[in-house]
Parts: structure tokens; sequence; C-alpha cells
């Protein structure tokens, strides 16, 4: 039982490891995206109504089940409208399958509620077709006109969805069961973390096993055939790894005004001080009367007043190597706003004192 339990405290899993499958994906294994183009029909007089490519889209559906509509014959389409269909073939999809399909209107159609999507093939990027789609369209938006040209639209009722409405026709070849080797792909690129993963790979499969071929891929060797790699792989995604600490970063959000400081960054030995000046202007119009039968005029007289106010705090000193903490406090201290804060962190950054990369979004 002794030998049991100082085993087990050995090889504890620390508490902040991370299972392999969460830090990136095997090479190859990924969604495609497909597209399709399509009409939608039966829609309460909110279609395209007489667009060229609308009345071309429509004589090519009917031309599918032999009716031909006369050259000259433009038919009113305020219940159709034109749409492209989009949707994700996820890895090792097989046909027969359903894929969820998001609908949505290319012309002026104010909404596709209550329309039906007909029969529309979709296309991967090698332009084959892997899908077939087709159904009731769920729109979660609405939109009200008043005879007066007052409308109301909520949401966006010119895109809807099709859960479950298209068919897989095609599978795609992910190599999975014959390529040389397994390639496990980091999310994020890092060299230590790399060397990480394949060594817990190599502790567990045997030496040799893994090998990182450089900061984003472990090459994994592999028996071929399609069980005994999937039964490896899951043993694989289900390792615990130590993460590397990432690179000291700062992220500011010009546009919200939002600062994120990563526990890695660290603040080298220096002065700040922090003031904000608010310069005032108050104009105020004055009218001048002439005396009486001075045959003068009456004018009017522009009055300012400026006022300078200028906040004075103290300068406070950062001593070498702060943590994350230390830094929040010591700005919190002196009440400085995030435009603030983004100007004292820029400010550090040229001093040579912030050891970390500043990124503004």
């Amino acid at each position: 039982m002794v030998l049991a339990l100082l085993l087990g405290l050995l090889i504890a899993t620390p508490a902040s490891a991370d299972r392999i499958k969460d830090l990136g994906g095997f090479q190859g294994i990924r969604t495609n995206q497909l597209t399709g183009y399509g009409i939608v029909v039966g829609l309460p007089g909110t279609g395209d109504d007489n667009l060229e490519y609308t009345i071309q889209s429509m004589k090519a559906v009917a031309s599918r089940f032999g009716l031909q509509l006369p050259s000259t014959v433009n038919p009113g389409l305020k219940n159709a409208a034109v749409v492209m269909i989009t949707a994700e073939l996820p890895p090792f999809a097989k046909p027969g399958q359903k894929l969820d399909i998001t609908v949505a209107s290319m012309g002026k159609a104010k909404s596709l509620r209550g329309g039906a999507l007909i029969m529309t093939p979709l296309l991967g990027a090698d332009n084959q077709i892997y899908a077939m789609a087709q159904g009731n369209l769920a729109v979660g938006g609405l939109g009200a006109e008043g005879k007066d040209g007052s409308t109301i639209v909520v949401n966006i009722p010119s895109a809807g969805r099709i859960p479950e409405g298209a068919t897989v026709e095609r599978a795609v070849a992910t190599g999975f069961e014959n390529s040389p080797t397994l390639t496990f792909n980091l999310a994020r690129a890092d060299f230590t973390t790399a060397q990480n993963v394949a060594g817990a790979i190599n502790s567990r499969l045997g030496m040799g096993t893994a090998q990182a071929t450089d900061a984003v891929s472990v090459a994994v060797r592999a028996p071929v055939g399609g069980d005994i790699r999937a039964t490896l792989m899951s043993e694989i995604e289900n390792l615990d790894v130590v993460s590397a600490e990432p690179s000291a970063k700062v992220i500011v959000n010009a546009r919200t005004g939002t600062v994120v400081i990563n526990s890695a960054v660290r603040v080298g030995t220096a002065a700040v001080t922090h003031g904000k000046l608010t310069v005032r202007i108050d104009e105020t119009e004055k009218v001048s009367q002439p005396q009486p039968f001075s045959q003068g005029q009456t004018t009017k007289q522009q009055k300012s007043a400026l006022a300078v106010d200028e906040e004075k705090h103290p300068m406070f000193l950062l001593q070498p190597g702060p943590k994350l903490s230390d830094v929040v406090k010591a700005v919190n201290a002196i009440g400085a706003s995030p435009a603030d804060l983004v100007a004292i962190l820029e400010a550090l950054k040229e001093a040579g004192a912030l050891k970390a990369e500043l990124i503004v979004l």
C-alpha cells in the first residue's frame, strides 16, 4: 500500500496540466465549408419582386421539370427570393447524415419568414457536390410596414436556418487510415509546449513514437489501419501535459478601452507620475448700448473666461519585477482611467521598463 501511494504521488498530474485534445487537433481532421445558390418560395409578398437574376433562377428551376417559360414572360416574384446557403461539413461525415444550414437573402427580399428552400446542391472548395439542401426555414426576425411607409424590423428577417436541412452525399477523404504519420498541430505555436506534448506521448507509448518537428507540429508514428489509429488517438488526446507559460503580453482594445495583462508581464524599475489637465473656456455675449443722441450703434461684444485646472498626483516608484497584482494596485492607486492606463503602459514600454509585448487592437 505504501509503494502504491508513493507511485500515485509520483505520477500525479500537476494542477496546471491540460489535456492534449484541448491544445490543438490532428492534421486533416477538420470541418469543410459548403455553399450553395438556391431559391426560397412561398413568401407572403416579401420576396425579391422582379429582379432579373431571380427571374432567371425561377426559369432554371422550372426547366428541371420540363416546363419552359416564354422569354417574354417575367413572372411577379414577390413570393420568391434568391438565397445563398452555407453549411459546415464535419470531419468523417458519412453519406446520409444530416447538416444544419444557414440561408440568407441575396436580393431585396424583406423577409424569408414562412418560406421553403427548393432542393439545392451544396458545393465544396473543389466545386464538387457534397450535400443536398431542402426544407422549411426557421426565421427569428420579423418586419412590418405601414401604409405611410413607416417600417419596423426586429432582428434579421432576411436570414434563417433549417435544422438538419441538408443531407450528406459524399464523404471527404482525410487520409486518416493510411497516412505515413499522424500529425498533431497546436492551436498556439510554442516550442516548449510542443516538446512537452512529444514527451508525454513518448512516456506513454514508448520513446521515438512522437517527435516535435517545429513549434506547432508533433509527428506521431502509428500503425496503418483505422481501428488501430482511432484507439491510439483516443489515448493520446486524453494525456495530460503541462503547457508552457505564455509570453508576456499586454492587449489593449482602443475602441472599448479594455486592457488585459497576462500573468507573465513584469516591470523593471521606473518612476511614474500621472496628472490630468483640464482647460475650460466660457463664452458670453454682452450688448453695448450707445449714449442717447450720440448717433452710435448697438453692438455685441464677446467675453471669454479661461480656466485651467491641473490635478496633481505624486510620483510613485515601481520596483523591479513586480507581479501582475502589484502593477494593477499601483495603477489603481493613482486613479488612472483605461485611456490613461494605455498611455502609462506605452510610456513604460518606450522606457524599456515594461517586459512585455504591447498589442493594440
